[in-house]
This record gives structure tokens, sequence and C-alpha cells, in this order.
């Protein structure tokens, strides 16, 4: 190459890489007007509750305090002991406290944050960015949402206030943004992006969470998720984590779940939500062979509680959700969600597959019940039976009929060997109740069944695990 051209196209490559720079820097979300703007409407959140008392919380003291001339308190060392141990082990009681995060909904001060920064308090303080702080009153809270709504009384004029956003416009990608208060500093900002809507998680089954990478911490609890528009899209509420602190999953609450709980609690002072009285799972590739389904989708009927909507309107188990009210349910978690929020009393249509023919039915929903609080019962072994899939199975004794609930039908795994049903994830202890969704009646009645089964089709097996009912798939042997 020309000596002459070199230092010529050197420098044409380092304004090339100058003029690219800040054309790559523009394409970055500037967050600055929008905390500028909405951050003055975070809040950071502290609860106090009453202190509980333990004798047993402080160890007593490994030997008998020494008396001196004047009586025990002269004893020159006695005081440091008391100081550290207290007396003969008594425990100060100390109150305990929660910190957290929220933000203003209404320039009258109501405000939003979640159930488990409040949950219980005696006392809570809000402490808006101006350093000032407020007295707040618990409207009422929401454990199965996470939510709370609380009240302050304003002192100097309206508050500033948040604006609402819709999340079924949010989209997997786009830039969110979190401000709240991690480990007590506050008003902090982080910002990540929508890594998936409509999660499900254990024991929320009525929330359908938006998950990001957004850097949530403690005390980030109740703060607001914002789009670029600057509307608060969700509530901060839980994280997974391994060690306690951030590793890239966050989870927040849909705005318009929460406002649907505000709105409750405000006419009626506690939440309602429509319940089908169903048990469900999710339709594995291997169940979905064995119903003979091209593609896994839909929500598995496990169990139907006695005299509950679904039961009333002919649900049976086996049988697999498709549509509800006119949605189409993927996954068995986009059911719930989609049941609690629809209007009790209301009747609304359900499209069944059912022994692979489908149909529709007419379902009038009711309200969810407080939950149950009944604890598995252990079994003992009784007349014992083989099989060809490598499970021993028992007839049930009608005192473990009683214990389990079960009102007639069923075998015990006493055993599991090697093979499709330790693969397919039947357990010891277990209780199968039907095979392709007919009944079990005893151990005889399952071995009769297993054999009959065509080798190397998909069989399904609905099995009792403590309290709750399971399907699961397995390939017959050939």
């Amino acid at each position: 190459m020309n000596t002459v051209l070199r230092p010529a196209l050197a420098w044409l490559g380092l304004c090339v890489l100058l003029l690219a720079s800040p054309a790559r820097a523009a394409n970055l979300p500037d967050f600055s007007t929008l905390v500028t703007e909405y951050g003055p409407a975070v809040v950071n959140i502290s609860s106090e509750s009453k202190p509980v008392p333990s004798q047993a919380a402080r160890p007593t003291l490994p030997f008998q305090l020494p008396e001196g001339p004047d009586g025990p308190d002269s004893a020159p060392l006695n005081e440091f002991f008391r100081h550290f141990f207290g007396e003969q082990g008594e425990m100060p009681a100390l109150p305990s406290e929660s910190l957290g995060s929220g933000f203003i909904i209404s320039a009258d001060g109501y405000l939003l944050t979640n159930h488990h920064v409040v949950k219980d308090a005696d006392k809570i303080m809000v402490r808006l960015s101006n350093r000032s702080e407020l007295p707040a009153k618990l409207v009422g809270s929401d454990e199965r949402s996470d939510i709370a709504l609380l009240k302050v009384e304003p002192k100097n004029g309206p508050l500033p206030t948040v604006r609402i956003g819709d999340p079924a416009r949010l989209k997997v990608g786009e830039w969110v943004l979190a401000i709240g208060s991690p480990f007590g500093f506050d008003h902090s900002v982080t910002a990540g992006i929508v890594s998936a809507k409509g999660r499900a998680l254990p024991r929320d089954t009525y929330v359908p969470f938006i998950q990001t990478d957004v850097a949530i911490n403690p005390g980030n609890s109740g703060g607001p998720l914002f789009n670029m528009d600057g509307e608060v899209v969700g509530i901060n509420s839980q994280i997974y984590s391994r060690t306690g602190g951030f590793m890239g999953l966050s989870f927040a609450v849909p705005i318009d779940v929460a406002m649907d709980v505000v709105a409750q609690l405000k006419t009626d002072g506690k939440v309602t939500r429509g319940w089908l009285g169903v048990l469900i799972q999710d339709v594995t590739r291997e169940l979905a062979e064995s119903f003979g389904m091209p593609q896994p989708h839909g929500a598995l009927v496990a169990r139907v509680l006695p005299d509950g909507p679904a039961a009333k309107a002919g649900i049976e188990a086996g049988d697999i959700i498709l549509r509800f009210n006119g949605e189409d349910i993927v996954y068995s978690s986009d059911l719930p969600p989609r049941v609690g929020r629809t209007a009790v009393g209301r009747k609304v249509p359900a499209d069944i597959l059912r022994a692979g023919k489908p149909r529709t039915v007419q379902l009038l929903v009711a309200a969810l019940p407080a939950e149950a609080q009944d604890k598995p019962a252990k079994a003992t072994p009784a007349r014992a039976s083989a099989d060809r899939i490598g499970l021993l199975v028992a007839d049930i004794t009608a005192q473990q009929r009683k214990q389990r609930g079960l009102d007639k039908g069923g075998v015990l795994v006493q055993r599991v060997d090697a093979g499709v049903a330790l693969e397919a994830g039947v357990q010891r202890g277990d209780i199968i109740l039907s095979v392709n969704s007919e009944s079990v009646d005893d151990a005889a009645d399952f071995k009769r069944q297993i054999g009959r089964l065509p080798a190397g089709k998909v069989a399904r097996l609905l099995v009792q695990r403590g309290d709750n009912p399971l399907w699961l798939a397995l390939r017959v042997p050939k």
C-alpha cells in the first residue's frame, strides 16, 4: 500500500469511530427526565410492629452471680454480666422493623406498596423525596397479590403522583425502570428490560408477573416499575435468588392487577376473586400424546372439588380446559389469573377436551374460599400386587382412605423399581386413582389394567401425592 495513503486511511478510520460512538450512545435510553418528573412520587416506607417478649431468647447465666458484702448488687462484676446476659435469661423485647418502597397514586394521599412490607405493622411511616415524613394508615391489603393500600394526610398541598400505564401494551424486550430504596438507599434508580410476561410463581397463581432483569434488592419491594413513557406498569415484588441478592430475575405485579385490588379495598375493604373449584396442571408432551393432541396446551384437570362451580357444570378429572371466556389457555398458569379476575356470579363459557372430543360448558364463577389447612397423612402398606411397569402397589385400608379423603378406589404405591414408572416420576406413597382416565378399584384391578396397555404407547396415571392430584405420563415397554 502506498505510504502516503496509510496516514490518510488511519485518519479516516478514526473519524468513523468518533462519529459512530455518539450515534450508538444516542440509541441508549436516557431516564433522567423520567426520574426528575416522577421520582418525587416514589416514597420510602418503614413499618414497626409491637415487640414480643421472649424468655428463651437469651441464654441464662452458666453460674450463680456472686454476692458482695452489701448484697448481690454490690459485687464488682455483676453489673457487667447483667448488661450482656440480662436478669436470669430474661430477653428485652425489641420491636420488629421492615423497610420498603411505595408510590403515590393520588394527590390526596393514597399510595401503593407490597403487603409483605407492612404486614402486621402497628406503625407505618412514609418518607417523601424532600425528607419529610408522614404517618400512614393501612386502608387494606391483599396477601394473594401482595398489594397494600396506604393513606397519608398531606400537610403542604397536593402530593406528587405517578401516571398509571397499561401492562397489556408492554412488550418483551422494551426498557423499564425501577425506583426504590434497596438496603435503605433512598431513591435508587435501576434499569433493564422486560424479560417475560405472564409468569406464574409458586403460591402466587393469581398474579401474572412481569419478569425483568432490573436490579431489585431488599428495600425495592413495593416500588414502581416504569415504562419509557413514564407510566407505572408494575409493582416490584419479588426476586429469584440463590444468595438473597439480585441475580437478574425480578418480578413485578402488573399495575392493572394492583388497581383492581385498590378498587375493591376502597369499596369493600377486602378482595374477592373468582373460583372454579378445580386443581390443574400443565399438559406435558407425553400427556398430550396420551390424549391424542398434536401439541401440548391447555390446563389439565387433576381434581374437581365437590360442590364447586366446575363440579356443578359437569367438569371431570382428565378434562383439558382449552379456552376460558373466549381466551386461549396455552399454559395451565394462564387459567387462575383469568378466573380470579372474573366477576363472581358471572356465567362464562369454557371449551374443554374430553376423551379426544371437544365440548363447551357454561361455568358459574363463585367466590374463592379460604385456603384449606389440611395436612397430608401417612399411609401404611396393605396387600400388594406387582405389575409390568416396575411398581408394587397395595389396596387401601378404610382408615387410610379416610385419612386421604378418598371415597372409593385407588391403590397405594409401596415400592418403585427401575422402569418406566420411576422415569415418569411415580413415587412411593403415591395413590394411583386411574389409568387412562379409567378408575382403579383395587390392586387386582390395577394389575389387569396395566396388563392390557398396548406396548409402545403412552399411558397416563392420575396419582394423589399428599393432598395434591397429579397426572403422570409413561410409555409402556415393548
